[in-house]
């Protein structure tokens, strides 16, 4: 037995644990079923990657030169839906802990560059409307080109600005604000917001508002909660209904705004890294909202690809911070009027 193994630790010694086994994984020697249950994706979602990620992950880089994107892929994706870097899971491509980490780096870059590709509002009239007639579908709202909504995901302390990112739970936390459509495809993500700012704060701040205001769409508008301002473009409910139209339209309204419930939970429950059930996303918070935009690019490709069955609640999850907030009604007159018009012509 000696010297077999002087021979494997000479072995381990001068190629490593990753040189020696990359080669021998290849995704046609292994089944679907393993690789939705080890990467969280079936095969062809992942040549599918391969093709569009493969030219930023073969970047000519002294580090990740050796590791094809393929492996780079798969690296990612098992973080992405586990939330670990299982020694386990770099053994199965045959890439070490470093490595690992170094892919979900490389991977998590390339999908952010393509975000605007593939987390967009839509432009073309006939499209808009495809939007607004799939929500009216759902409880019989009209004019909604989304629903928005905010959303907290874990992180560590960062080193500077900590008290920033500290929500009501006296969690550290980044409050990403995001707009889905009735399907829960994504059409804003903005996942870089300290945990600290309120709801309305976030959306006050955000290039959402910034879109909404001055280019797009002035004859629809989104659907958020209480814990925003009713706008000309966004449509909140009422803080005490007292009519039958009253009643109707926030029963519309709640029953619409839903999907962007199921939308976090799907998220959550697809991809762990987000759903605090392995702890905080350890990173800086730069790096943690590129992550999260990462898995939501993601989110929106599966959908684009079929597999966008809704999701039961993860198991676990991180808790979102309770808002304390009193009612947010607008001082906007236009924004009053466009709600009471609504009210009238379509829940009367």
């Amino acid at each position: 037995m000696a010297i077999p193994i002087a021979v494997l630790d000479c072995d381990l010694l001068l190629y490593g644990r990753g040189h020696r086994t990359l080669d021998r994984f290849k995704l046609e020697d292994v089944t679907d079923e393993y690789l939705v249950s080890t990467y969280g994706f079936p095969r062809q979602f992942i040549y599918y990657l391969v093709d569009l990620l493969g030219a930023s992950l073969s970047r000519p880089t002294q580090r990740s030169r050796a590791i094809s994107p393929e492996t780079q892929i798969l690296a990612a994706l098992g973080f992405y839906t586990s939330g670990s870097f299982q020694t386990r899971m770099g053994d199965a491509i045959g890439i070490s802990q470093a490595s690992m980490s170094r892919c979900v780096a490389n991977v998590t870059e390339a999908l952010v560059e393509r975000a605007p590709q593939f987390i967009r509002f839509p432009e073309d009239e006939a499209t808009v409307q495809s939007l607004k007639d799939d929500f009216y579908g759902l409880a019989g709202m009209p004019g909604v080109l989304g629903v928005v909504d905010c959303t907290h995901v874990a992180i560590k302390a960062p080193n500077a600005e900590d008290l920033s990112y500290v929500n009501r739970k006296g969690l550290h936390s980044l409050n990403c604000l995001m707009v889905c459509d009735a399907r829960g495809v994504l059409l804003s993500a903005e996942t870089h917001w300290p945990g600290s700012l309120p709801d309305c704060t976030v959306l006050q701040q955000a290039a959402l508002t910034s879109q909404f205001e001055t280019e797009l769409h002035k004859d629809g508008w989104l659907l958020g909660d209480s814990s925003f301002f009713l706008r000309t473009w966004l449509m909140t409910p009422l803080h005490i209904p007292e009519t039958p139209a009253e009643y109707r339209y926030n029963m519309a309204h709640s029953a619409t705004h839903n999907v962007i419930e199921r939308t976090f939970r799907t998220i959550r429950s697809r991809f762990r890294c987000l759903d605090g059930s392995k702890g905080t996303l350890q990173y800086s918070p730069e790096k943690s909202s590129h992550i999260i935009l990462a898995c939501c690019v993601l989110h929106n490709i599966s959908l684009e690809h079929g597999l966008d069955v809704w999701s039961s609640p993860a198991a676990g999850h991180m808790e979102q911070p309770d808002e304390e907030y009193e009612q947010m009604e607008s001082m906007d007159s236009e924004a009053c009027r466009i709600r009471q018009e609504l009210l009238l012509t379509h829940f009367s």
